[in-house]
């Protein structure tokens, strides 16, 4: 009994060893292939490890924003200490991940040692023509010649009318119903009739908003997935409705260009400019380019506003205080207001200094975008480390909003924590930074600013579901989608 005892010992004791052992070679294949690869450099690599093989860091990752996004980044910096910088394998990749502002302000201001460097699942669903895609000399060029009506208050000015016109009747329909409303997909339906009529004018009329929306749902979860084009994988989901969403744009083009031989419009909306754009030589954008420009546009120009809506009245909601303090600025605007005065105009909305900083702390805290993509062009070499040339480089820019030593007490939200605050380069990144800062944010902040400034005066909300969980990708929702009443002040 004894004999056969130890003889079982001895069995189960090899089986972990043979587990344990193999379980090591796997966990260092990805190290002994990439860093292997890269060779002797003159500073040694970020601390860190690339994980299994193919999938690398991604399970852990997927793990931790199934529920906690922040203990990612957080378990690197308890491993490896506070050194800003990290190796792993993510999205098919090896990449160094940064989160201190410096090294963010390094990466993404610097043009001639990194490129743009989004996952392959990206690239494919915006397409070659984007400004994912293109190069930072066209991009350069692209931007100065389409972004010049959605950039800066005063060219935007002139969109206030409109954006208040569509908040106003949506809060009044949502606020009438018998039932609850999934205020997630209202907010994009908001938004997104926004940002349409925008881009495409008197076009709009002639998009099916319901139909459209529900694809860029589909289109933005397979934006930072796996590549996997697999019936049952976001991506392939992702991959049909892009299709189709090309379909839909070519149509639109199509009737621009038709429309465009019959009239002369004295008002250009944003296609109307794509169609026009030139280069030095006279070239034109074809329109695959077109497509591809608007569809991100598009894209874009309604997740973050929608979000930032929805997230800042969870936040007041949930903070007394803020809310008081906030629906008290709103009213003293109105309350100096012209008798013959109707509508808010850009003098008001520069007066909403402390819904200003309600909004920046909403951006902090929720990090819409978890990180920024780029690609070291060369072998560079940062704070005392290398990053080698090729390897993607991830902008952690949720790192950076809820690092104790940037932001102190980062998980609380405090808006007073922006009064006589001047964030460093670096350190408040929910549009990005340098030339590649998302050109859509003023009207981001406009269409958000705009939105509160009716629901602050008139409406509350009550959640159905409050304690439900947060899905954190592609970005930060209430699994429920905020299942609520709008509920009218009497």
């Amino acid at each position: 009994m004894v004999l056969l005892d130890s003889l079982w010992f001895i069995v189960v004791a090899s089986l972990l060893g043979g587990y344990a052992f193999v379980f090591g070679i796997l966990r260092r294949v990805n190290e002994w292939y990439y860093v292997g690869r890269v060779g002797k450099t003159q500073y040694p690599l970020p601390p860190g490890d690339l994980g299994w093989p193919f999938l690398g860091n991604m399970h852990t990752f997927l793990k931790a924003f199934k529920s906690d996004p922040d203990s990612f980044i957080y378990d690197l910096v308890s491993r490896y200490g506070r050194t800003g910088m990290y190796r792993t394998y993510l999205f098919g990749s090896p990449s160094i991940i940064v989160c201190s502002p410096e090294t963010c302000r390094k990466v993404l201001t610097d043009e001639e040692q990194f490129k743009l460097g989004y996952p392959a699942s990206t690239m494919a669903l915006t397409g070659k023509r984007s400004f994912h895609g293109i190069s930072n000399e066209e991009h350069k060029r692209l931007r100065r010649l389409t972004t010049s009506p959605i950039t800066g208050h005063e060219a935007l000015s002139m969109y206030i009318g409109l954006i208040e016109g569509i908040a106003v009747k949506l809060l009044d329909e949502l606020s009438s119903m018998n039932m609850p409303c999934e205020f997630l997909t209202e907010m994009r339906k908001f938004a997104f009739a926004v940002i349409t009529t925008i881009f495409v004018g008197s076009d709009y009329d002639h998009v099916d908003l319901g139909l459209v929306e529900n694809l860029y749902t589909h289109l933005n979860r397979g934006m930072k997935s796996l590549a996997i084009n697999l019936p049952g994988f976001a991506f392939h989901k992702a991959l049909k409705a892009r299709k189709k969403l090309m379909k839909l744009l070519q149509a639109l083009v199509d009737r621009k260009r038709r429309n465009n031989n019959r009239e002369t419009k004295m008002r250009k909306d944003m296609m109307d400019l794509l169609m026009e754009v030139k280069d030095e030589v006279g070239w034109k954008l074809q329109d695959e380019d077109i497509i591809d420009l608007l569809l991100v546009f598009l894209l874009a120009g309604h997740e973050s506003s929608a979000h930032g809506i929805l997230w800042t009245i969870i936040y007041l909601m949930e903070h007394p205080y803020v809310l008081h303090k906030a629906k008290k600025e709103q009213e003293q605007i109105m309350e100096r207001r012209p008798s013959t005065q109707k509508g808010l105009n850009l003098k008001e909305i520069k007066q909403m200094e402390y819904l200003s900083k309600v909004i920046d702390e909403t951006l902090r805290r929720t990090s819409i975008s978890f990180a920024n993509f780029r690609q070291a062009k060369v072998d560079v070499n940062i704070n005392g480390y290398t990053i080698p040339k090729g390897w993607k480089v991830l902008v952690w820019n949720r790192g950076v909003h809820m690092d104790p030593e940037t932001y102190v007490n980062p998980k609380e939200y405090d808006p007073s924590r922006w009064e006589n605050y001047k964030a460093r380069a670096g350190s408040f990144l929910p549009f990005g930074l340098g030339s590649r800062f998302c050109p859509g944010s003023d009207l981001a902040k406009l269409e958000i600013t705009i939105f509160l400034h009716h629901f602050l005066l008139n409406y509350r909300m009550e959640r159905i579901n409050p304690e439900c969980p947060v899905t954190y990708l592609p970005v930060p929702r209430p699994s429920d989608n905020c299942l609520a009443r709008i509920i009218k002040a009497t």
